[in-house]
């Protein structure tokens, strides 16, 4: 539980991080800073290691509370057991004169029968759209820091970021004792961070394939790596993660899922400890952002255990009370949709999934969903805005409602966009049909193939709904600026930049830039 003291609430506009990192990074700067305009003496910090040789403060990262206007989550990792894990934090005025001690949730790897010690420290009361300052620790480890800002209260400007399927850079040791590159690792991964914090967004969602640990040999040294290497960001601002195929690991939990559901605390509402984490929502501004997690509804086998179904409906009840809240809310304009696998793809990789267009097309399509970002195909492609399907079709092709691509109004249709460049080595990019047809998992069959997983039946289906795809780069991100407008009933737009990451040493370049737009909900009559 967060605890406060009186210091006052107060409002620090644009702090830079250079000048936090300048207060925080210093061991000799933790002690005045911590006296700054504190209304008690703040406990002291054990800054030296004990003699058993405490563990270090590793991949520090941030996540929204369920309000990220006022809560937020610090967490970290250990590979074993520590004492009073805890975060100080402050605004740069006062110093950090608050404290949130960590609760700590454990996982055995079920490969090496390692535990994993993450520490959760939940941040409360925070005042929106303010700069803070934050150490994370526990008894005889020195102490790692960041900073990061609350949302906004209201509608306000802000940019968001996206990208999936990242991998991380690394080398390994095999299972003969040599070494050996990681499952899909390029430097594209590590490229794809320094760009993120090149664009500095309030917030950043990560959209399934996280590190593809499952594939490798040594599953707990990949998810270190991964942590190790968004750090860089996710210590300075959220990362709010989708579950995708690849976070679905044998042994580990009733359905795989077990490593993700403790690296990460997330707003969810989930009740069954086996479910929590796996879907969520939070509002940023007057973007309602919902989070899935698709192998529960789609057809594919692609993760190391075939888990379709697996919550019975209730990520779809789920699903569809956020989607109806959010439209009837008047303090809500966009609805977007963080999920991995796709309902659109024109690449002859994975394809779109029936499965996912059975089940999600009719509920984006009453609610009026404004954006869907995915990943899974491992490269950039956006629909036109679809709602409903072609007539008669078997694969249940959306059926575009404009042919616009620079000016979209999502209030006739909702915007797919597959963000699978984040790093990944096995890019899809060349692999696009030129012929205007696209591929569709229809089926699966009832038991694995000789691979270990049930066989995709795919039928093919003309690619009405295509809009813009990137043939040339492998890697980019997206970027998404809110316009919140200027009154009620005011336009409200969306402007959207995706950012190829080029070889051979990462620089950006803009690939695209397009605008979305719709009415804002608060208009008088509704």
């Amino acid at each position: 539980m967060a605890t406060q003291t009186d210091t006052p609430d107060t409002t620090s506009e644009g702090v830079s991080r250079r000048h936090a990192l300048g207060l925080l990074g210093a061991g000799a700067a933790v002690t005045p800073l911590l006296g700054a305009g504190t209304a008690q003496a703040a406990p002291a910090l054990h800054l030296t290691a004990d003699a058993s040789g405490a563990p270090p403060v590793q991949g520090l990262h941030l996540t929204f509370g369920a309000d990220p206007r006022t809560q937020m989550t610090v967490s970290w990792i250990t590979d074993r057991p520590v004492n009073r894990p805890m975060v100080r934090y402050g605004v740069p005025e006062h110093g950090l004169g608050s404290t949130a001690d960590a609760r700590t949730v454990t996982y055995v790897d079920g490969t090496s029968q390692r535990t994993v010690y993450v520490h959760h420290a939940a941040l409360d009361r925070l005042s929106p759209g303010t700069d803070y300052l934050y150490l994370a620790t526990h008894e005889g480890a020195t102490a790692d820091s960041g900073t990061f800002r609350t949302a906004p209260r209201g509608r306000r400007p802000f940019t968001f970021t996206s990208f999936g399927d990242q991998s991380a850079p690394q080398v390994t040791w095999a299972a003969n004792g040599t070494v050996a590159l990681d499952a899909n690792s390029t430097p594209a991964t590590k490229d794809i961070v320094t760009g993120i914090e090149q664009v500095a967004p309030l917030f950043h969602l990560l959209n399934g394939d996280l590190c593809y640990a499952n594939l490798d040999v040594d599953r707990v040294r990949t998810w270190n790596n991964f942590f190790t290497n968004n750090t860089r960001s996710a210590r300075f601002r959220p990362w709010m993660p989708a579950a995708g195929n690849h976070e679905i690991e044998k042994a580990n939990g009733p359905l795989g899922l077990g490593a993700y559901q403790a690296y990460f605390a997330l707003p969810s509402t989930e009740t069954d400890a086996e479910l929590a984490g796996l879907w969520y929502a939070f509002t940023v501004g007057s973007v309602r952002v919902i989070v899935l997690q698709n192998d529960d509804n789609c057809l594919q086998d692609g993760g190391d255990v075939y888990i379709s179904g697996y919550s019975g409906g209730r990520q779809l009840a789920f699903l569809e009370r956020e989607l109806k809240k959010a439209r009837a809310s008047r303090e809500i304009d966009w609805v977007v949709v963080a999920m991995h696998q796709v309902m659109i793809s024109s690449s002859d990789a994975n394809g779109a999934d029936l499965g996912l267009r059975q089940k999600y097309g009719p509920l984006f399509d009453r609610y009026g969903v404004d954006l869907v970002l995915c990943g899974h195909e491992h490269n950039y492609e956006r629909s036109l805005a679809v709602r409903g399907v072609v007539t008669g079709s078997e694969t249940l092709t959306p059926h575009p409602v404009s042919q616009a691509t620079d000016a979209i109004d999502t209030q006739l249709g909702t915007v797919h966009m597959i963000l699978g460049g984040g790093g990944v080595s096995g890019t899809t990019n060349q692999n696009f049909f030129k012929d205007g047809s696209a591929k569709v998992i229809t089926a699966v069959s009832a038991s694995p193939g000789a691979n270990g997983k049930r066989t995709p039946t795919y039928t093919k289906e003309e690619a009405v709904w295509m809009g813009v795809r990137d043939t040339e780069h492998p890697y980019g991100f997206a970027a998404f600026t809110v316009d919140p407008g200027r009154h009620p009933g005011d336009t409200t737009r969306l402007h959207v930049t995706y950012y190829n990451v080029n070889k051979p040493h990462g620089e950006l370049s803009v690939f695209e830039t397009f605008t979305l737009h719709r009415r804002r909900s608060d208009a008088d009559g509704g």
